[in-house]
């Protein structure tokens, strides 16, 4: 009877040595289990901290952004307001010579001296003007060019070929390389 009081005993001491292994095995895997959670919740708690740093430095480069937006149209808009400030500076002194001629042209009844006085206003104008870049058209004699020139007429001439201005009704200016207005002009036919 020993041995069959014993192999209960034999077989519950396995059981429970089996159950004592897979309760073993399951904490351990339990504890690893926790252990690659414990890990990815810490790698996923650091994610979430790049994720937001990164979306902060997105909202403020956004509002950089849109900062720098507004201030660069606020100076368009002041340079397109004052762009002419330097041309009107250089013009006010032929304004100013203008008005002391008008005076001077009251006062006196000397028409040539008034004459003089506008020739060199006008010179001082157009110096003015060429300063900015503005240039006269060259047109007379020139081949007929629709880029540079406007006809208003066609004439007959026994001294020019067809297709050469013959007359300059108003003159054509230049802005820089850019045809400001073009010449009118009468071509030969």
């Amino acid at each position: 009877m020993s041995t069959e009081t014993n192999k209960p005993l034999d077989d519950q001491a396995d059981s429970e040595q089996q159950v004592d292994a897979t309760y073993t095995e399951a904490s351990e895997a339990a504890e690893a289990a926790q252990e690659a959670v414990s890990e990815q919740s810490g790698e996923l708690d650091k994610l979430r901290q790049q994720a937001d740093e990164h979306y902060q430095r997105f909202l403020r480069t956004q509002a950089d952004f849109d900062n720098f937006r507004r201030r660069t149209r606020q100076e368009k808009e002041e340079f397109a307001k004052y762009a002419s400030l330097k041309l009107i500076e250089q013009l006010l002194p032929v304004v100013d010579n203008f008005e002391r001629a008008l005076v001077a042209g009251k006062d006196n009844n000397d028409y040539d001296a008034l004459l003089k006085g506008v020739d060199m206003i006008f010179r001082q104008f157009e110096q003015v003007l060429a300063g900015e870049g503005l240039q006269a058209m060259e047109a007379v004699g020139q081949p007929f060019n629709p880029e540079f020139h406007q006809a208003i007429m066609q004439v007959d001439s026994d001294e020019h070929e067809e297709g050469i201005v013959v007359e300059e009704v108003q003159k054509g200016y230049m802005l820089k390389d850019k045809v400001l207005r073009p010449a009118m002009v009468k071509v030969s036919s």
